[in-house]
């Protein structure tokens, strides 16, 4: 889908922002990944980018966000944490 690698990321209130290496910036609103959505600031802003840029993981919510999963605007699948 495209060679462009996650650059850097960061949440806002209600989004997910993503620097590309190509210099493309993508918002998704946080709604669409319940466990981020459900989860405390410190929480969501504790990521790591993996896989050379091709992804995001938080590893106190064991989620992971793919950057072609990002750009074909697929929601997360992961169920909220009770």
């Amino acid at each position: 889908m495209t060679d462009a690698a996650i650059k850097s990321a960061a949440l806002a209130d209600d989004a997910l922002v993503v620097t590309l290496t190509d210099g493309r910036i993508i918002s998704v609103p946080i709604a669409w990944y319940p466990r981020l959505m459900d989860a405390p600031e410190a929480t969501r802003n504790n990521f790591r980018l993996i896989g050379r840029g091709s992804g995001i993981h938080w590893d106190d919510i064991d989620e992971d966000l793919s950057v072609a999963g990002i750009l074909a605007g697929i929601p997360g699948r992961s169920p909220a944490i009770a």
